[in-house]
């Protein structure tokens, strides 16, 4: 009897960037045919020096973002669990983003359609690159018990909790 394979999860140990940009390099290699971090899945933020972290899709498990759109462009991979995008049914019309606790889903830079991670068909190319250059950011796991919530903040959130972690009290007067 063959058993319920559990959707993957991305984990991140976000203290070992070192804001490369390889995985934004490589998802837009992968989703667009060329070098384009802006229409990227995954983007890299630094708003402090020194502190750079990439931000993408968590995979809540209440799916804020895919209950929140009125076309139905949003949906749950089954197999994977990351959140589709039907570039079809997608008016642009942002409430994906709004509903999003770390408002990750961004416009594609020229069309009028959202970007989510999609987790490149269970096989995450971000994580590729990033265990290729032993950076060791991301890893691919079974979804199974990780702290979603943890990384479904917005980018000024995850930058000043980094911070703190990263350069102790004085990263406090960072942001």
């Amino acid at each position: 009897m063959a058993t319920k394979k559990e959707p993957i999860w991305i984990a991140r140990n976000l203290t070992k960037c070192s804001g490369c940009r390889k995985c934004e390099i490589t998802c837009s290699l992968l989703h667009e045919n060329r070098i384009w971090p802006e229409a990227s899945r995954i983007r890299v933020f630094m708003l402090v020096p020194g502190v750079e972290f990439p931000h993408f899709c968590a995979q809540c498990e209440n799916y804020p973002c895919v209950k929140a759109c009125p076309a139905e462009a949003l949906s749950v991979d089954s197999k994977t669990g990351a959140v589709l995008v039907d570039k079809e049914k997608c008016t642009g019309c942002a409430q994906c983003i709004d509903a999003c606790p770390g408002r990750i889903p961004h416009m594609h830079p020229t069309e009028n359609h959202i970007l989510i991670c999609d987790l490149c068909n269970g096989d995450p190319q971000c994580v590729k690159v990033c265990q290729e250059g032993r950076w060791n950011v991301l890893k691919k796991v079974q979804r199974k018990n990780y702290a979603y919530k943890l990384y479904a903040r917005t980018p000024e959130e995850i930058t000043r909790d980094l911070a703190v972690k990263l350069y102790g009290e004085l990263g406090k007067e960072f942001l």
